[in-house]
């Protein structure tokens, strides 16, 4: 049986442990994991310990944590800026690129995103974004959790690309195959997925990324960063 994860900040040494707070009231009452059973705990960081449930209370455990150990950063580091999308199209591009690998995800106002995060829309936004990513990093058992920054402006889109060892926009008229693209083994590579209209002629330009498409089909928003961040990945050595 395979063990569920749950997150420890920060991850304990090895030795008697007790999981509490909204991780250990999951795992009491809600999972009801009891005495000689399993579990993973992690840090969200890279850090990951094997625990042995030692006794059950009714909003926590009490563990014997074994065997602490870290794990490097994944190279190369992808960040992917998802254009704000309506309904559940947006959490749906979070959780997939999460569970796919992405180490970033950066919320973007594109020209033609339909939703807008003004005002307090924004630290809202953000924050369902971070839990919607959390709950995939732990359902996909990842030790790196991504991180989910503030709103970004094309401007600030851009400065990333530049900074970035490769960047990719996907657009749907590009004459470059995705497929065609080189990925350095390591190093930083941005993705940029726009909106259900597609990106602006003017973003495009000021973006400054290789403009590629994915392939005859025009997917939606909330699936073409996952389509092409797995088509980059799988030609890097982080799905060796």
């Amino acid at each position: 049986m395979t063990r569920p994860v749950f997150r420890a900040v920060p991850l304990p040494d090895a030795g008697p442990y007790r999981l509490l707070g909204p991780e250990g009231r999951h795992a009491a009452a809600v999972r009801r994991l009891r005495a000689g059973e399993e579990l993973l705990l992690v840090d969200g960081t890279g850090g990951s310990a094997r625990a042995v449930v030692t006794a059950s209370h009714r909003d926590a455990l009490d563990l014997q944590v074994c065997d602490p150990r870290r794990v490097p950063p994944a190279s190369p580091r992808l960040t992917v800026v998802q254009a704000l999308a309506k309904g559940e199209h947006a959490e749906r591009a979070v959780d997939l690129l999460t569970e796919v690998g992405a180490d970033e995800i950066v919320p973007w106002a594109a020209a033609r995103s339909v939703v807008r995060w003004d005002g307090d829309r924004q630290a809202r936004g953000r924050l369902r974004w971070q839990a919607v990513a959390d709950a995939a990093a732990k359902q996909s058992r990842r030790v790196w959790w991504p991180q989910v920054t503030p709103l970004a402006s094309t401007a600030q889109v851009a400065g990333l690309v530049r900074a970035a060892d490769l960047g990719v926009v996907l657009h749907e008229a590009a004459g470059r195959p995705l497929a065609d693209v080189d990925v350095a083994a390591a190093g930083s590579v941005v993705l940029v997925v726009g909106p259900e209209g597609g990106i602006a002629p003017e973003e495009v330009d000021a973006l400054g990324a290789v403009a590629c498409r994915l392939g005859p089909e025009v997917l939606r928003t909330s699936s073409a960063g996952i389509a092409a961040a797995a088509a980059l990945l799988s030609r890097t050595g982080r799905w060796a």
